[in-house]
């Protein structure tokens, strides 16, 4: 049977035309067609209450964590600054829930962009709110300008760890981000720096935990990039297992 994989979803919480004004639950179609494309059948959860993650969890092979909002700093103990982005409680939330329920039920962990940040922080580590104005060494663009589906700077990836094993020791990548890791959670390990030396991947460190997050978007690569169709290749076929 092909694995079911939970993909978590984001509300539009601003009126657009296309909709009639109608707040509309979604997920970018791109998580969709790499999991179909990689033997997968895709599930869209939408924002619920956290009591309800742990029937998602038992229900699904992997969980998918998405891009969007900024995570709100309550969640690591900050403030917010005053360059934060716009942020999502609500979300956080459930999406913190269906993490600790994935990480329970030791259910494979593939996250994306704001995925890794909100993974991050709900295993006890922070985040930079702004790299413009926190991390004195950016020296290179983390906010392209040019189309999501070409790469903008490079990663280097740390040896014998699993992301080293699916595209070796340095990759190209497409960026858009002003948040990042600060301080890693004790239960994550960096395995791919950007040359500015920012951790753009992770995986566990219990070997019972099967995870894999980055900080950039192969979703919006697909089909023309063969390496990023490997994530969801790779994803499900940790999903399979």
């Amino acid at each position: 049977m092909r694995p079911l994989i939970g993909i978590t979803g984001n509300q539009l919480l601003e009126a657009a035309p296309a909709f009639s004004g109608i707040s509309v639950a979604y997920t970018p179609i791109g998580f969709v067609k790499g999991i179909q494309a990689a033997g997968g059948n895709p599930l869209v959860i939408p924002i619920g209450a956290p009591e309800t993650a742990a029937d998602y969890i038992a229900k699904i092979d992997g969980l998918l964590l998405t891009g969007g909002q900024d995570v709100s700093p309550y969640f690591y103990g900050e403030e917010p600054s005053l360059h934060i982005g716009a942020t999502f409680p609500l979300r956080d939330d459930f999406e913190m829930a269906l993490v600790e329920e994935a990480l329970r039920q030791k259910k494979p962990i593939l996250a994306v962009c704001r995925g890794m940040q909100l993974l991050n922080v709900q295993m006890g580590g922070s985040l930079y709110q702004d790299l413009a104005h926190e991390y004195a060494e950016m020296s290179v663009q983390h906010q392209q300008k040019t189309d999501f589906k070409y790469a903008t700077h490079s990663v280097i990836v740390t040896e014998g760890s699993h992301l080293h094993s699916l595209v070796g020791g340095k990759l190209s990548v497409n960026s858009f981000h002003h948040q990042a890791l600060k301080v890693v959670a004790k239960g994550l390990q960096p395995v791919g720096y950007s040359p500015d030396g920012l951790v753009e991947a992770v995986e566990a460190t219990d070997p019972e935990q099967s995870i894999l997050a980055i900080q950039w978007h192969p979703e919006t690569m697909i089909p023309e990039a063969r390496n990023m169709r490997l994530f969801f290749e790779d994803f499900v076929a940790r999903a399979s297992r």
